[in-house]
């Protein structure tokens, strides 16, 4: 079974309440990668409830001991939660392989599952099902995993919150509840009344059983209605420890240990600083395009548009070595046409603003404009001597701009073909160029610098184009390599620059300064692009990756990986919460954006 088309389901390895639980494979990474796929039913009622689950499972996955949520969704009438996959072994399995555990290692299963206990009660959270099966002990890297008695540390994990509580504040709960695993779960957790000190007395029955290898339904005598464990172990244990355990397992709440804190107090556990996992992991491939009759060669640009045809949503289009160019649906990631005309490689594509043109660009020296209703030629531009690397249509859409190795740009009437003006000076190649919203032009080139324009008045007639054409509004230098890239943000104040130096800048629009550079690439920047608000920059580079940064600070939010080659164009959908690239691997990927992400990312 197949799952939101990337989720392969192998088999089944737990079941509890109204949650499954399986294994399965994660076809849309590349290369595939183990997951665990949580199948919970949904009901109208609690949609809600699991969405809330979802956002709070994505918090405690940032524990180092807690798996990482990477995905949730709605299908079938079932909502379903994906983790990473835990390469280990659980404690019941190493409970058959060592026989029964140590009075030292239950001291490290206290002193470092507690501390993950106390995280999740602080954020309101029961687990509901604490038990051996659900505690594993993941294998070391690089080494092999372990076959001998070893150390439970750090590399405990607690898994499977299929059927854990979440309370929207710390009151007892009332009203029906799974009530987990019968051998393990408190006498209140049965009556579907559980507490934060349920969690405590799985705890004391799972070290019970792990000191004894005895069944905990064998440890408790009905009769006298209390535990006798004592009487079945091979090995005498302290009785600092056996009195800890025993104020777990009370039957009583009112006797028992009230919180993981007041546990760890008695032992002398101190709460250890936690290291949030980094953040990358929260981003994953939605789907990749690829394999495709379609595609035969490197995937050199991509530009998203809204469809003003019924049948799509946002248009997705493409431009390839193998001179076409594709529009796909975005919605349902599937081809709707290919075209053709260009007599060489497309480099460069953009749809006008009102999504009705698209313009592409070639090796060929020629600019298409094209319909996109009908898919049908409505002019060819002629005029530059050599490829053109790079197209942008001006806010109102009247004008087109290129940008060409013949070290010129170009500007064009978008409704007669005809080109209006050729902007000169450039000693190399024009690699970008772009439009802001203040009516300025930009064009970046191989000579390490980066010209601005003012076209505001290019339509007056007292405009003196020789002037023009040699003098832009002023020029921008700091870049040691040539540069490659270019975006404005949506508000027009800043430009962000990609360079073959490795590095980003941001410029002031208004001052011409540079307002910091980034530095994490490993390769040069060859593509970048704002979110919709402006907070974010997405930038894709030779070194196979994609990098997520946030523009207030410069800092560094995620690396995308899985293109096996350059990282040639990148672009956002705000509708269908995407972040799309391509590259010159053949493939074009969808990035999904998660919820807090879309925080940061902003809408339309």
């Amino acid at each position: 079974m197949v799952l939101h088309e990337r989720y392969h389901l192998i088999k089944q390895i737990g079941k509890g309440g109204f949650c499954q639980t399986f294994l399965a494979i994660d076809e849309g990474q590349s290369p595939p990668i183990v997951c665990v796929v949580q199948k919970t039913q949904q009901q109208e009622q609690t949609a809600e409830k699991l969405l809330k689950k979802a956002q709070q499972l994505e918090e405690l996955g940032r524990h180092p001991q807690i798996p990482t949520l990477t995905a949730y969704f709605v299908e079938n009438q079932h909502f379903y939660f994906v983790q990473e996959y835990i390469e280990g072994k659980n404690l019941a399995t190493l409970l058959e392989e060592w026989g029964s555990f140590s009075e030292t290692q239950i001291w490290q299963l206290l002193e470092n599952l507690l501390p993950v206990l106390k995280f999740t009660c602080d954020r309101n959270i029961i687990h509901c099902d604490i038990k051996p099966e659900n505690l594993i002990l993941r294998f070391p890297q690089p080494t092999a995993p372990p076959l001998d008695k070893g150390r439970l540390g750090e590399d405990l994990i607690l898994v499977d919150f299929g059927t854990a509580k979440f309370l929207s504040q710390r009151e007892q709960i009332t009203g029906e509840h799974s009530i987990g695993s019968p051998e393990y779960a408190a006498p209140e957790q049965t009556q579907g009344k559980p507490v934060f000190a349920s969690d405590l007395y799985s705890l004391g029955v799972t070290c019970i059983y792990l000191l004894t290898q005895i069944s905990p339904f064998d440890l408790f005598d009905t009769a006298s209605n209390s535990w006798v464990w004592r009487q079945y172990l091979t090995t005498k244990i302290s009785d600092r420890l056996g009195n800890i355990i025993d104020k777990l397992i009370e039957n009583s709440q009112s006797d028992r240990f009230q919180s993981a804190d007041e546990v760890m107090q008695v032992i002398g556990i101190q709460s250890p600083i936690i290291h949030a996992k980094s953040q990358v992991q929260n981003w994953h491939c939605l789907h990749t395009l690829a394999a495709h009759p379609s595609f035969l060669s490197s995937v050199n640009s991509i530009a998203i548009s809204l469809s003003h045809e019924g049948e799509y949503g946002e248009i997705l289009a493409s431009t390839h070595d193998d001179k076409t160019t594709k529009l796909w649906d975005l919605n349902t990631k599937k081809l709707i046409c290919t075209l053709a005309g260009h007599n060489q490689a497309v480099k460069t594509i953009a749809f006008s603003p009102d999504g009705k043109i698209l313009a592409t660009a070639s090796d060929d020296k020629t600019i298409k404009l094209w319909n996109v209703s009908t898919r049908e030629q409505i002019f060819t531009l002629v005029g530059h001597t050599n490829s053109v690397k790079s197209v942008a249509f001006s806010l109102d859409g009247t004008i087109l701009a290129s940008g060409s190795w013949d070290k010129t740009v170009k500007l064009w009437n978008v409704e007669t073909g005809k080109e209006v003006c050729t902007l000169v000076g450039r000693q190399l190649q024009v690699s970008a160029v772009a439009f802001s919203s203040h009516q300025l032009l930009a064009s970046a080139s191989y000579d390490r610098t980066i010209r601005l324009w003012d076209i505001s008045s290019l339509n007056s007639p007292h405009l003196d184009k020789e002037k023009f054409k040699n003098c832009p509004f002023y020029s921008l230098s700091s870049h040691t390599w040539a540069v490659l890239t270019l975006a404005f943000s949506p508000d027009g104040k800043m430009l962000a620059t990609g360079s073959d130096d490795n590095t980003i800048k941001f410029w002031d629009i208004n001052t011409g300064q540079v307002i910091r550079t980034l530095q994490g690439h490993s390769w040069a920047v060859l593509t970048v692009t704002f979110s919709v608000n402006g907070e974010t920059l997405i930038s894709g580079s030779r070194d196979n990756t994609i990098k997520i940064w946030r523009i207030s600070t410069g800092e560094e939010i995620a690396t995308l990986t899985g293109h096996e080659d350059s990282v040639s164009a990148v672009a956002v959908s705000p509708v269908a919460q995407l972040i799309v690239s391509g590259s010159r691997d053949k493939t074009i990927k969808l990035w999904e954006l998660r919820q807090q992400q879309l925080n940061s990312f902003g809408n339309t």
